[in-house]
């Protein structure tokens, strides 16, 4: 494409404080449009770390989180309160801003289109807008506590920075040296994996790769604190993510990485909330949840930790949809026990589960909806005399699908499909057909898993990355990306179909 004159200027002010949000004024903010395809501005779809300062990335270029560590404090802030209600103010984080043939200056939304990737097996992300027939290109990377980018172009940097000085470089030798060593740590993070077995197709490989990239910049390196994701809202630590990444990082061969997130769970007082901080310290605003101990006993497995929690207090408690308290079949299934007899498992059906098991399949509660929560039963709280009937839940929910995905449960109030249980059902599926000696119904489980992770491929941004959820029609992210729990059981679901090397 031909290249006009174009300048680019970087700025950065102090987003909003919200203690309110009214959204009623002609006063308020307004966010900015999104261009056609595209998610709005200042909702994160990209992130940049390597397990020190994380940034939070827009689809436009725009940093608009930025912390000093996954689930650290933030130095730049984005409410997501402003984001539900639209009230995003247009001058939130850095905002590359770019000025074409003497015109104004403008930001990247106000492009006639925007593409942006990373550099393949990095967590280097390339950011193009075009204006007519100009285009202009930053490359962005955080690499331990430092924030680089660099410009393609005649292309210039504001100075006026977030974060303290020296943490954010603009097109100097320094900003070079980020991006430079974040790239070949990055590939070098995945030459330490244990890779995809032979006959995984490519999409299957870079969903795999870029999930693992993901991983490496949301768990933090020193501590093992493991954010759910580069933002307001998920900047923080939850057992159930935090425990799904820790066996997505043990199935990859980062046993280590897995060890440390395993440790940091186990030293939280899980009774406390549902959500903790970068330090370990409990987040007000929702009570513990009672899946908790059992994802934090299963995070302590895969990583080959000894230890011994006491049982969870699952019922009235809430369950991974974070609504009201009751006694969910989540919950039930991530209760943490002890080996039982075959006594006992002859009656844990009509026992334990009584009200759960119907002959449609596992439902969420007594007398509701069937629930995707029902791969659980499959993998990772392996609850044999469930298989049956969690297998006819998977099937059943597959089939009520769309071309993104499914919802959590038939008793979900919204049609937009959600990435992490879309990639739980593909693993636990995935785990049937490879456990199961009957070839034809084998096959159908396997190609159900299969079937959902294209529908997660689909729901992926372009970038890559799973967001938290997608509209059902368009498939435009509605939620945060990347989501860390989705990552990993994606990675879980790769594994399972195309073990390779080590065991899945």
């Amino acid at each position: 494409m031909a290249r006009t004159r174009a300048a680019l200027a970087l700025i950065a002010v102090t987003a909003a404080a919200a203690t309110s949000v009214s959204g009623g004024s002609q006063a308020d903010p307004r966010t900015p449009a999104a261009l056609p395809g595209l998610p709005p501005p200042f909702l994160t779809a990209a992130v940049l770390g390597d397990g020190g300062l994380t940034a939070g990335i827009d689809a436009y270029g725009d940093v608009i989180d930025l912390r000093t560590r996954p689930a650290g404090r933030p130095l730049i802030d984005n409410p997501y309160e402003l984001q539900a209600a639209g009230a995003v103010r247009a001058r939130t984080g850095v905002v590359p801003l770019a000025s074409v043939a003497d015109g104004p200056s403008l930001p990247f939304w106000r492009a006639d289109g925007v593409r942006q990737r990373y550099l393949p097996g990095t967590s280097v992300l390339r950011t193009v807008a075009e204006f007519g027939d100009a285009a202009v290109a930053i490359e962005c990377a955080a690499s331990d506590t430092e924030l680089g980018c660099l410009s393609e172009g005649p292309v210039s940097f504001g100075r006026e920075l977030l974060g303290g000085a020296g943490r954010v470089h603009l097109d100097d030798a320094r900003a070079r040296g980020i991006v430079v060593r974040e790239a070949a740590a990055g590939r070098r993070w995945l030459g330490d994996a244990r890779s995809l077995g032979t006959g995984a197709p490519a999409w299957a490989d870079r969903l795999y790769e870029r999930s693992l990239l993901v991983m490496r910049a949301l768990v933090d390196g020193r501590s093992g604190a493991v954010a759910a994701g580069a933002r307001d809202g998920w900047a923080y630590v939850w057992p159930r993510d935090a425990g799904a990444v820790a066996l997505a990082l043990a199935s990859a061969g980062y046993r280590q990485k897995a060890r440390r997130a395993a440790r940091f769970l186990l030293a939280l007082d899980l009774g406390a909330a549902a959500r903790f901080d970068g330090a370990g310290e409990p987040v007000e605003g929702r009570p513990a949840q009672g899946d908790a101990a059992g994802w934090t006993a299963a995070a302590a497995r895969a990583a080959a930790i000894t230890t011994r929690l006491p049982p969870g207090m699952w019922k009235d408690r809430a369950d991974y949809q974070e609504k009201s308290p009751g006694n969910y079949l989540a919950n039930a299934l991530s209760t943490v026990d002890g080996p039982k007899s075959a006594l006992y498992l002859s009656f844990s059906a009509h026992r334990q589960w009584r009200g759960f098991v119907t002959e449609q399949g596992l439902v969420r509660e007594a007398g509701g909806g069937l629930d995707s929560a029902a791969a659980w039963a499959v993998r990772p709280f392996a609850r044999p005399e469930l298989y049956a009937a969690a297998r006819r839940t998977l099937l059943r929910l597959s089939d009520e699908g769309g071309r993104f995905g499914i919802v959590p449960s038939q008793d979900w109030d919204e049609e937009d499909p959600w990435t992490a249980p879309t990639a739980w059902s593909a693993w636990s599926l995935a785990a049937l057909a490879a456990g199961d000696r009957r070839t034809a119904r084998a096959a159908v489980d396997r190609r159900a898993a299969l079937r959902l992770l294209i529908d997660l491929r689909r729901a992926a941004t372009p970038a890559g990355l799973l967001p938290e959820r997608v509209d059902a029609r368009t498939g435009v992210p509605r939620s945060t990306a990347p989501l860390a729990w989705s990552h990993a059981f994606a990675v879980l679901a790769l594994r399972r179909l195309w073990p390779g090397r080590g065991r899945p």
